[in-house]
């Protein structure tokens, strides 16, 4: 039987429930384990496709096309695991699923009720990813939202069934709670202990607690909690607040002996644990030196998680370059007034990046401010990595500087433009319904001879996760190669352009799809791995 963990949070949001569901996941497959992760999201959205990234962050694309929410992409890159739409489970897909079921009859006209047809679906989709690889051992539930929200009452119920029809050695609850400090520094327990007490009521009493704390909590301290929590008090751990990386986590819970407890109350003899790979990264971490500034210029600079797995991919490059990265947040839409300085906002008042990356995107504020900054870092031969949006304003800023066409733009922004040198997919052109009918998911990209993505991934065959509704327009493929623009990949059969470079430039690359997606710690992105090779360069020789 496949072991199932059911994680939970309770007090508040962004206690770091999805990296501690991730960490756990780390940790088990360091003992050897199949490890599959779920996360199932509250909200009526079918999808995270059409949510804007103010509200929700980046979505995160599987390779089968999923939109997922973000916190795959922590799963992502703490395991090793395949992802796809199964892994991702929303209150919509499940209303969805049951109310198609209703309207076909397949309920023989019973009354439909959350329990059991909508718990039942909720069961069958977690289960359903077990059925997908048989090799399966444990699949680790992460229930969205807090304990007390309305919306998550329906998965609470379906993680309390589970537990109780597949046995508690087979199915636990983790859950994670916060222990704030009030003046004097004092740790308080009392949230944790009414977060319990609510769980209990939902009939769910978890087997291990994670506190997230300042500092460890002492020995004290977590057997009062233990005490009043009614969980064994080798089961109390504690998520505290460290200096370095996120990435450290999976070995603050193994110091603490996190994954052993769980074994024993799965059932599982204990295995020889395996982080050799957490160490080194660790150890590259500590050995860093030397700072590059990459200035980051997109159009949802407010909220952090809205670049999430950029953010994320640019410090995986610094591990494997050596070098600590500061990321500079440049919103572009300043960048559009005709009477901004560029090269003023851009390369002074304290910034001085030494490289410039634009990520994806959608709409047409702050596009011009884009295209100014590819522009600058063209002539100011600075690294410049564009991604999805990115490389568009590339073709963009050439078409305009170069080929001096003054209207060139993406139909997206302007349809009435005489040179629309991004445009649609024929086959998008009638498309209304937006949600789900990108150029979504894997994707083969051939690489050019003597090309920097050539030299970034050693190989031609490429594959990498798109998630956009324009491209390169074919139509203007021959001037643009005529006038020196280099055109370094392709799909198969060379039928889209899928890779841009500058010429005459230390490293100008923009690519049609998002390598931040498969970027890891212990492995990261080409790409970015060259990018920000080219930035330390840069940055020595400015110096």
């Amino acid at each position: 039987m496949n072991k199932y963990i059911f994680v939970s949070g309770g007090v508040c949001s962004s206690l770091g429930k999805g990296v501690a569901a991730s960490s756990l996941g780390a940790l088990l497959e360091g003992r050897g384990l199949n490890v599959r992760m779920v996360k199932c999201d509250p909200y009526l959205n079918v999808d995270a496709g059409t949510m804007s990234p103010y509200q929700h962050g980046e979505v995160y694309v599987t390779d089968d096309g999923a939109e997922t929410d973000l916190d795959l992409g922590n799963y992502a890159r703490f395991t090793t695991g395949p992802l796809s739409r199964a892994n991702s489970i929303t209150t919509g897909q499940v209303y969805d699923a049951v109310i198609r079921k209703e309207r076909e009859g397949r309920y023989l006209g019973r009354t439909v009720q959350v329990i059991p047809h909508i718990t039942d679906e909720i069961k069958n989709r977690i289960t359903a990813v077990t059925k997908e690889d048989p090799d399966n051992d444990v699949v680790i539930v992460e229930i969205g939202g807090t304990v007390g929200d309305i919306e998550s009452i329906p998965f609470l119920e379906a993680a309390r069934q589970m537990i109780h029809e597949c046995g508690r050695s087979n199915a636990i609850s983790v859950h994670l709670t916060l222990i704030p400090e009030v003046a004097g520094s004092e740790l308080k327990t009392k949230p944790t202990q009414h977060s319990v007490k609510a769980m209990q009521e939902m009939g769910i009493q978890p087997d291990i607690l994670i506190c997230r704390a300042p500092a460890m909590l002492e020995e004290g301290t977590r057997k009062k909690i233990a005490q009043f929590c009614n969980v064994d008090p080798e089961a109390v751990f504690t998520s505290y607040n460290i200096a370095t990386t996120i990435y450290e986590i999976p070995l603050v819970f193994f110091n603490q002996k996190l994954d052993l407890v769980i074994l024993k109350k799965m059932g599982v003899e204990s295995r020889h644990a395996n982080l050799k790979a957490w160490f080194s990264m660790m150890e590259k971490f500590h050995a860093m030196s030397g700072v590059v500034r990459i200035g980051i210029v997109g159009k949802y600079m407010e909220l952090h998680d809205a670049y999430k797995s950029v953010y994320e991919a640019l410090f995986h490059a610094g591990l494997a370059c050596g070098v600590k990265v500061e990321l500079v947040k440049i919103d572009s839409t300043p960048l559009e007034d005709a009477a901004a300085d560029t090269a003023k906002i851009l390369g002074s008042e304290g910034r001085n990046v030494d490289g410039i990356l634009v990520p994806g995107g959608f709409g047409q504020r702050g596009i011009n401010g884009m295209v100014k900054t590819a522009a600058w870092a063209r002539a100011g031969k600075v690294p410049f990595f564009g991604i999805c949006l990115g490389m568009q304003i590339m073709v963009i800023e050439w078409a305009r500087n170069v080929l001096h066409w003054d209207d060139a733009d993406s139909s997206e922004f302007d349809q009435d433009s005489r040179h629309p040198v991004v445009s649609l997919l024929e086959e998008q052109e009638s498309v209304v319904n937006y949600g789900g009918t990108m150029r979504l998911g894997k994707s083969e990209t051939v690489t050019e001879p003597d090309t920097k993505i050539h030299a970034a991934y050693g190989e031609s065959r490429v594959f990498e996760r798109h998630r956009h509704r324009y491209e390169f327009s074919n139509k203007y493929r021959d001037e643009m190669k005529a006038s020196g623009l280099t055109l370094a990949a392709f799909t198969p059969g060379h039928t889209l352009v899928e890779c841009v470079e500058w010429p005459d430039h230390p490293w100008g690359v923009g690519v049609q799809f998002h390598p931040e997606f498969k970027s890891k710690p212990i492995a990261a992105s080409p790409l970015f791995r060259d990018f920000v090779a080219a930035a330390k360069v840069f940055s020595a020789e400015r110096s």
